[in-house]
């Protein structure tokens, strides 16, 4: 049995990463053990119309054990869940860190002068006060640092938070609104810790092809966390803030969650799905009728870049390769999330599913427009199984440089991209435009992919309808890039202008 680029580079980052075992929270009956999940300090700007992040070293036990040295907005890891509404909304960001950073605002549609790139840095003891010119639908956002090849560890160290934009109209539509309650915000992300607890960060050759996949969850900065929810309708606002590992999520009894929102806003109606990916970067929300079936947990599939075939599956071929993998298809490699804990005292204020939301489905015209061609590119250098040269990391053949930009597009036009990963899948991402999903692979698109989008998972190629409305000048133009962190800090990333 012969194996393709693809299969073996699945295969070398399954035997090095591993998968995600006990350590995380297998199936279990008993999660007495576990805390109640916290959620992250809710700083509303709606009435105000400003607010003030100072980037700071923070300190954590993960684990019970040894502390971890951490980065964090306004506290030690993580940052607050920023809610903002369209209009002028200042922001401050404060850095006392002893290294720059950026703050870009992921999934809010704003000017290039605004967006928080990597030509923006923010030096130690500086500070930057720009005014967001927020106009948009209502979503799930967030904002992390965004400095070229650091991004990377500095998110793992925690620069990282949400943003909700909202419009107040919430409970209009007959969604849960009321936030820590029967909304709730959940920042997924994977670490790995050392014999003493300590949170770790080394990426080694197959971390830096695959992307650093760690072996326990954390959820809003927990380990072993347990979601104390009411009886009735809950909304999951669900974040993949991880540098790398792609989610399968689903609900341990099978019960359906019912989509409401993906990157950039609202589907028209609720949809039920059994099963839904989450790649880095991308948000979704999603309701759970906890009324009759009470608690639950939230599960993941194994990570399909890391694959499952282990070792003998990915590395030799032949076959004992394919022994290993038949074997592994009788193999549950699913693992805890989130368990839900039901509180009978508690009750959900939304009793019933929506029938409709006031929402439009994406419909650009795709006709007579530009075509682009976008390769997410990966070349296995000499001597990579053996840790040699490692890989190049680019878009269409060229690493990116932050001196060089790939083109310029006109604004208020729809382009028309296909764009293609001829290795492993690749979370894509555009900085200040959402796009629409035309296909995947020839095949219309999942519905995670149905509404606006400004992050969709590339596994071979995507076609998308991108909208620019948005400007963005020479010296503070937009990004493309893959959200697996380790690449895009590699040189899969390119910028472009709007004009």
């Amino acid at each position: 049995m012969i194996m393709n680029r693809r299969e073996m580079l699945v295969g070398a980052a399954c035997a090095t990463t591993g998968s995600l075992v006990s350590s995380p929270g297998v199936r279990a009956d008993d999660f007495s053990e576990r805390k109640k999940l916290q959620l992250p300090e809710l700083l509303d700007a709606q009435t105000t119309g400003r607010f003030g992040l100072t980037a700071m070293d923070g300190a954590v036990s993960f684990t019970g054990q040894a502390t971890s040295k951490t980065y964090g907005f306004n506290q030690d890891y993580l940052g607050p869940t920023l809610r903002i509404a369209n209009g002028a909304v200042q922001a401050r960001i404060q850095n006392t860190l002893n290294e720059a950073i950026t703050v870009h605002w992921h999934g809010l549609l704003l000017p290039g002068v605004q967006d928080g790139g990597p030509h923006q840095k923010i030096a130690t003891g500086e500070s930057w006060t720009p005014q967001l010119d927020v106009s948009q639908p209502p979503s799930t956002a967030w904002y992390h640092t965004h400095i070229h090849e650091h991004t990377a560890r500095q998110v793992y160290q925690g620069l990282a938070g949400a943003i909700q934009v909202t419009d107040g109209r919430d409970r209009d539509r007959g969604l849960p609104d009321a936030y820590g309650e029967n909304d709730l915000l959940l920042v997924l992300q994977d670490k790995r810790f050392d014999d003493a607890g300590r949170m770790s960060y080394r990426p080694h050759m197959m971390d830096l092809m695959h992307g650093f996949v760690g072996d326990r969850i954390l959820v809003n900065g927990q380990t072993d966390g347990l979601a104390v929810v009411p009886r009735g309708i809950v909304r999951l606002r669900l974040l993949n803030a991880s540098n790398a590992r792609i989610f399968s999520l689903f609900l341990e009894d099978g019960r359906p969650m019912h989509m409401i929102a993906t990157d950039g806003g609202y589907l028209s109606k609720p949809a039920a799905v059994r099963q839904l990916r989450l790649s880095p970067g991308e948000r979704a929300e999603v309701l759970v009728d906890f009324g009759k079936a009470g608690s639950t947990s939230l599960m993941s599939a194994e990570d399909a870049n890391v694959g499952s075939g282990g070792m003998m599956g990915g590395m030799m071929g032949g076959m004992m390769g394919g022994m290993s993998r038949m074997m592994d298809a009788f193999r549950d490699r699913s693992f805890v999330v989130l368990p839900f804990s039901v509180d009978d005292r508690l009750k959900s204020s939304i009793d019933r599913l929506p029938d409709q939301i006031d929402s439009d489905v994406p419909n650009l015209d795709g006709k007579g427009i530009r075509q682009r061609r976008i390769s997410l590119d990966m070349s296995m250098g000499p001597g990579m199984m053996h840790g040699g040269m490692g890989a190049g990391f680019a878009i269409n053949g060229r690493p990116f440089d932050i001196e060089r930009t790939d083109f310029t597009v006109a604004k208020g036009t729809v382009e028309h991209w296909i764009v293609e990963s001829p290795m492993l899948a690749h979370p894509f991402h555009i900085h200040g435009a959402y796009f629409q999903v035309l296909s995947e692979n020839g095949n219309r698109p999942g519905i995670e992919n149905r509404g606006w989008k400004d992050t969709v998972l590339v596994d071979k190629q995507v076609e998308i309808l991108v909208r620019f409305d948005h400007a963005a000048a020479d010296q503070k133009p937009f990004m493309f890039h893959c959200h697996i962190l380790e690449h895009e800090d590699a040189g899969m990333m390119g910028q472009f202008t709007v004009t």
